[in-house]
């Protein structure tokens, strides 16, 4: 039976984070497994696990020494079919982060090559310097730094568009695609149905690469070229195409409309939705993100009502998402972490649930957790971050500035161990973790799930996915496009009279909408955060400070609810 993506939730584990089960400072599988009556108590469909292959960590897992294999560090192949098993049990299934771009230098494949054998060399980049001795392009790393490193004591250099240790794959090399299926087939026989592909769209670069001109037409150069359809249809044709029920995405950087309309069309036999970024970058100053400033709604609104509205025409579908492990917290950047942090995190909460396309929701999210109140650039491991920091003092930026941006825009921001006490640790671990939380005193799932409103608050939100065919598959219309404190749509069906309005305040101030040219004077109220239980409306109605309100009327041609 083929899967109702619009009826999905997914939920992401980071599982370094999650929970450590051996006291050892790093969350482990037996951890995950531990903690399933909890996941069970949500009502998520599949679980998106980052990384925990073989890796010598130096991107955190996304440099993978060993695509088969499980990292000792966080448990066994016993443990993670045990996993399997036992999320089966609760109806939850498995999605695997496919990181199928580059490998790490640590990868027998890149061994292989270094040592000299030909087979494996042309699994990678391999280039000489240029006549002048300067390096193959001028192409920069997007974690700083040229995107060229020495391979071993030969005389060219192997492409890494990341980290100097994550080997860009060649996949004009037809060996390197039947790894690739070989890869995802492998997992598919351990019981995974879901795939997330990382940084897919840039595995397209040509076999002759040429210089730069600039940033942006550099990023064109590998990003979404026409061949990457090309091989996602061969992967998809002989591997995970082949269970009409298996889930994929694909993260797709610097993507647009008609690229990711053709990734996400189920006529192309490509990939089940896209994860796109342009919203979360309503916070970079002139486009970069090292930088500390307001985000901007009225950009944010408009870069999501124009991917629901192409995605929709298209027939292209959206992965929904505010977080990651390589976003900050969104409660930081979007809402009011200090006055307004429950109702802030409903808000953003329902935003996205009640978009077309399949939510995810990043661990913590659903206890509304924040950014760490960190004091050092010490209390920070990730090689972006660090490189950032010196950076930004290079620019001439004070430390107290540079820190300031780091602060707010690192990824470890959401890669602080899970809250589920308020001791020390957070209930983690019972020995220092690899990354401190903060704020658990006041934030942790113990508190929550006795006295909190944000956790039973996302379980209405999966429930009335399930439930309304208005939000699982209804059709996106903006409305309010000018007002700037409320982000408004409608979710509308072809073959019903049943409308849904959304109204999101993005603002810690009230605010009031004229609702006789939206929804005439009746509807049922399906959700709100605040107290609303009326049926019959005013002509107007006023928002609370960061309030979400969704309900379901009928159209102008139909007779309104009684």
């Amino acid at each position: 039976m083929k899967t109702k993506l619009g009826e999905k939730v997914i939920y992401q584990i980071y599982p370094k984070s999650f929970y450590d089960s051996n006291n050892d400072g790093f969350g482990d599988l037996r951890g995950i497994i531990d903690k399933i009556p909890y996941l069970a108590k949500l009502n998520i469909d599949m679980i998106w696990f980052n990384p925990f292959y073989v890796s010598p960590q130096n991107d955190n897992g996304y440099d993978i020494a060993d695509y088969r294999q499980i990292d000792p560090r966080f448990g066994t192949m016993a443990d993670f079919e045990e996993l399997v098993a036992k999320l089966k049990e609760v109806k939850i299934d498995v999605m695997l982060d496919m990181v199928l771009n580059h490998c790490s230098t640590e990868h027998e494949w890149f061994k292989r090559a270094l040592a000299g054998e030909e087979k494996y060399q042309k699994y990678f980049y391999l280039r000489p310097a240029k006549a002048d001795g300067s390096l193959p392009t001028n192409w920069q790393s997007k974690f700083g730094g040229p995107a060229w490193a020495k391979f071993g004591d030969t005389e060219l250099y192997h492409l890494h568009l990341y980290d100097k240790t994550q080997a860009d794959l060649d996949w004009h090399n037809p060996d390197v695609r039947k790894e690739a299926q070989d890869i995802v087939n492998y997992w598919r026989q351990k019981g995974v149905k879901g795939f997330r592909f990382d940084v897919l769209n840039v595995i397209g670069k040509d076999e002759i690469l040429v210089d730069s001109t600039d940033p942006v037409q550099e990023k064109m150069l590998y990003t979404d070229t026409p061949i990457v359809h090309q091989y996602i249809k061969e992967l998809n044709e002989n591997s995970f195409g082949q269970d009409e029920t298996i889930i994929t995405v694909g993260e797709m950087s610097s993507t647009n409309f008609a690229s990711s309309i053709k990734y996400s069309d189920p006529k192309e036999h490509e990939l089940s939705m896209v994860f796109t970024f342009h919203h979360l970058k309503v916070d970079y100053k002139d486009g970069e993100k090292w930088t500390k400033t307001p985000f901007d709604f009225m950009a944010l609104k408009k870069h999501l009502a124009d991917w629901q509205t192409q995605m929709d025409q298209g027939g292209g579908w959206n992965a929904l998402f505010w977080n990651n492990h390589d976003q900050p917290f969104a409660l930081n950047r979007f809402g009011d972490p200090i006055n307004y942090r429950v109702r802030s995190a409903q808000m953003l909460a329902a935003t996205i649930h009640l978009l077309r396309g399949t939510p995810y929701i990043y661990m913590g999210e659903e206890l509304g957790m924040i950014d760490p109140t960190y004091t050092t650039i010490n209390d920070y491991v990730d090689i972006e971050a660090l490189n950032a920091y010196e950076s930004l003092l290079a620019q001439g930026h004070s430390e107290k500035e540079a820190f300031a941006i780091v602060l707010a825009k690192a990824r470890d921001n959401s890669r602080t161990p899970m809250h589920w006490d308020d001791s020390e640790f957070a209930g983690f671990s019972n020995v220092e973790p690899w990354l401190m939380p903060t704020k658990q005193d006041k934030i942790n799932v113990e508190a929550e799930l006795e006295s909190g409103a944000i956790f039973n608050f996302y379980q209405k939100l999966i429930a009335l996915r399930k439930q309304e065919r208005l939000i699982s598959e209804g059709h996106f219309k903006l409305q309010l496009a000018d007002d700037k404190q409320v982000f408004a749509f409608e979710r509308y069906l072809d073959d019903s009279d049943d409308k849904l309005l959304v109204l999101n305040n993005f603002y810690g101030t009230k605010t009031t909408v004229k609702l006789t040219d939206l929804a005439g004077k009746a509807g049922k109220v399906l959700l709100s955060n605040y107290d609303r239980d009326l049926i019959n409306w005013p002509d107007t109605i006023t928002l609370n400070p960061y309030e979400t309100l969704a309900f379901k009327c009928k159209t102008r041609r139909s007779a309104p609810y009684e």
